[in-house]
């Protein structure tokens, strides 16, 4: 009943695809999806403006290091927990409500921060963060809004987001903080936050789904009206190939993304970097993820098929271990982070794509929310992994790790027949 429910949901996605433009009509629904976007840029920037100073103000509070570890992992789990529910909340009542819940968390999550002048309300500023994701909502809005065909490259443009978040949240965070106080980017954070959820208020329509998708989810397969459902999960995961894409999706990433949670501490003392070049690194990563996602991901997204891309990924990211295991010195870093940040772009938007087409529509936002746990899962269980593999065999054990897992992914995807529609994006 599951694989036909998701072979009827696809087919009709293609046929709802032409009823969008009844819907809002063609230049509306690009309007929209260009206020995702701005959103998604908005929500980020903030984000990696708090993550900048946050070290900073929880030194003032006295908080030490062990300290800001527990407050690091709080965040993680509230994350990994809120994905899901976000989800489901954004299948059962909108797009439109999830990116406003989204925002007002946000601003809640801001204001308590301002408030934070000990260390109890430092941990209490953390609860918001539970129902903040705003990428996954915007990817929800343009999850409904745009055809299968097209999903991939409108999907990989949040990528440019993302990009625009750590280049101007990092600075905004550094020379306010510096200049003005280590408290006005939190005032900062609540006047941006209460204006994106302005914005979500009055220019994301209340109804993203075409007509036709509000029948398929009067009528779809989920069978618990609960936000939060392991039923509801593992029903996902028995979709044809959606539990082996979703075991690529986090394996391939994991060993990079234990050696990002680590990066502070390698900067510092594998790299030898002062703050301020730590901050001009992530500056060029911000850069480069731009430049994939504008240039590169979208027109082969168009020119090749999702699964010969998602092997492309995983045998990038092969390479990549092995480059990490051999570097000695930034200058190597800063060459391999091109083809990292070219694998895991690809990676993180073709497997976006691959999952939200093989679920019903009435399920996209679920599967999103689930997708979205995955960075919140790394940094929960990371800084314990990484700071064992750093600590008992050094920085090339990333790299050595991330090269054997990824070609035994490769040889997987290349032996296994895993039952997606081997679509053109």
């Amino acid at each position: 009943v599951s694989t036909m429910n998701a072979k009827t949901s696809s087919g009709g996605e293609e046929e709802a695809s032409g009823m969008r433009n009844e819907t809002l009509g063609e230049a509306k629904r690009r309007q929209v999806i260009r206020v995702a976007y701005v959103i998604a840029a908005l929500d980020l920037t903030f984000l990696f403006m708090q993550l900048g100073i946050m070290p900073y103000l929880a030194k003032s509070l006295g908080l030490d290091s062990v300290g800001f570890g527990y407050l690091q992992t709080i965040f993680g789990v509230l994350q990994l927990v809120g994905g899901y529910i976000f989800g489901r909340f954004a299948d059962q009542f909108g797009a439109r409500a999830a990116l406003i819940l989204s925002c007002a968390s946000g601003s809640i999550f801001f204001l308590l921060m301002s408030l934070s002048t000990s260390i109890p309300l430092l941990f209490l500023s953390r609860l918001p963060a539970v129902f903040m994701h705003g990428m996954p909502g915007a990817q929800k809005v343009i999850t409904d809004m745009t055809a299968p065909s097209q999903r991939a490259g409108a999907l990989g443009k949040l990528g440019l987001c993302f990009g625009v978040g750590i280049i101007a949240g990092s600075a905004m965070g550094g020379v306010l903080s510096t200049k003005f106080g280590i408290y006005v980017p939190t005032y900062v954070g609540l006047v941006g936050s209460l204006i994106n959820t302005l914005i979500a208020m009055v220019w994301i329509p209340s109804q993203t789904k075409p007509k036709s998708d509000h029948h398929v989810t009067e009528h779809s397969t989920s069978r618990s009206g609960s936000l939060f459902s392991i039923t509801e999960i593992l029903r996902l995961m028995k979709f044809p190939g959606v539990m082996e894409i979703f075991i690529v999706k986090v394996f391939a990433g994991l060993p990079i993304g234990l050696f990002m949670i680590m990066f502070s501490i390698i900067s510092m003392d594998f790299f030898g970097l002062e703050a301020v070049e730590s901050g001009y690194l992530m500056s060029y990563f911000g850069v480069l993820q731009m430049v994939v996602q504008g240039l590169v991901v979208g027109k082969l997204a168009n020119h090749c098929s999702e699964m010969t891309l998602l092997r492309l990924s995983v045998f990038v990211f092969a390479g990549v271990g092995l480059g990490m295991a051999l570097m000695r010195t930034v200058w190597h870093y800063c060459i391999i982070a091109v083809p990292l940040m070219f694998a895991f772009s690809m990676l993180a938007t073709i497997t976006d794509s691959i999952l939200t087409k093989a679920v019903p529509s009435s399920d996209t936002g679920a599967m999103l929310g689930i997708c979205a746990s995955v960075q919140p899962l790394t940094r929960t269980v990371g800084p314990t992994i990484g700071g064992v593999l750093y600590k008992q065999f050094g920085v090339s054990s990333f790299g050595y790790l991330q090269l054997m897992v990824n070609l035994g992914l490769f040889v997987y995807l290349l032996k296994s027949k895993i039952p997606l529609g081997d679509t053109k994006s």
